[in-house]
């Protein structure tokens, strides 16, 4: 399948004449695990890039999850056009490691989102925090090699979310204090790589997504992540996610971000944990 590696091209090269640049470090925040601005399991309502209002830019991640008993890759580009709207192409693959050896399943996710009202940064002076609203089409390329025999009942969905972000200047310690909220209205199994729907349920269920990171320095921030998911196969059922970080932006066009990840049971193992590594490139 073609169309997601066209979609990136085309990304890509709407960047080109981009103007990023202007916005503080770290103010992208990195790319999350399914493409979109944010932290590494949710996205936030911050728009990818280091584009102000006037600006488009644009970024490329590549993230890699040693899991227990698996192995997750996911590499995409993003642009974010007058820190307004946002487009974004990723790509997963997961290898099944023992439970299927030598196979693998792979993921195509075309995400967009807008931002409404208010500014995360610069709204010092007010209650309301940065929203934005999204949406995830998500298709899993290899639905019949497995997510179809454990019961999943469609290999493509769209996940839509709301998000909230609030950054307090002065926060513990004087130092700045991120938080974030995501609701989600989703029905895929382990994000979609085990498929959409099953036969405990096949609705749309809204789940709860949370966030906070704090800035030791301006760039660098500790935090912690928790992901709500729904349980919809009952061959193998599903838990939350979370993890702890340690983000650094050595300059506003590079992060690292290095975190340890409980994933509870994937697939047919249970209590995995896994080590997170994602680099970003932000312009």
């Amino acid at each position: 399948m073609k169309t997601g590696w066209t979609m990136a091209c085309a990304l890509l090269l709407l960047s080109t004449p981009a103007l990023g640049g202007g916005r503080l470090v770290a103010t992208g925040g990195v790319s999350q695990i399914e493409g979109a601005a944010g932290g590494g399991l949710s996205p936030w309502a911050l728009i990818a890039g280091t584009g102000t209002s006037r600006e488009i830019g644009a970024t490329a991640f590549v993230t890699h999850l040693d899991i227990s008993d698996f192995r997750l890759t996911a590499a995409g580009v993003g642009v974010g056009i007058y820190d307004r709207f946002e487009l974004s192409f990723a790509r997963q693959r997961l290898g099944l490691g023992t439970t299927v050896p030598g196979a693998s399943i792979e993921q195509d996710i075309v995400g967009v989102k807008l931002r409404l009202a208010g500014d995360a940064v610069y709204d010092q002076d007010r209650w309301l925090p940065q929203l934005a609203i999204g949406a995830q089409y998500k298709h899993n390329r290899d639905f019949a090699a497995v997510p179809a025999a454990l019961g999943a009942r469609r290999d493509s969905d769209t996940d839509l979310y709301v998000s909230a972000t609030k950054l307090f200047i002065d926060g513990p310690l004087g130092r700045s204090l991120l938080l974030n909220g995501t609701l989600r209205g989703t029905r895929a199994n382990q994000m979609g790589l085990l498929g959409f729907g099953g036969d405990l349920g096949d609705r749309m269920e809204l789940q709860v997504e949370a966030s906070a990171a704090w800035l030791l320095r301006d760039n660098l921030a500790v935090g912690a992540e928790y992901r709500q998911k729904p349980s919809n196969l009952s061959v193998f059922p599903e838990d939350d996610y979370r993890d702890v970080f340690l983000a650094w932006w050595p300059n506003k066009h590079v992060s690292f971000t290095l975190a340890h990840a409980w994933l509870g049971t994937v697939a047919d193992k249970a209590d995995q944990r896994a080590s997170y590594l994602s680099v970003q490139f932000a312009y």
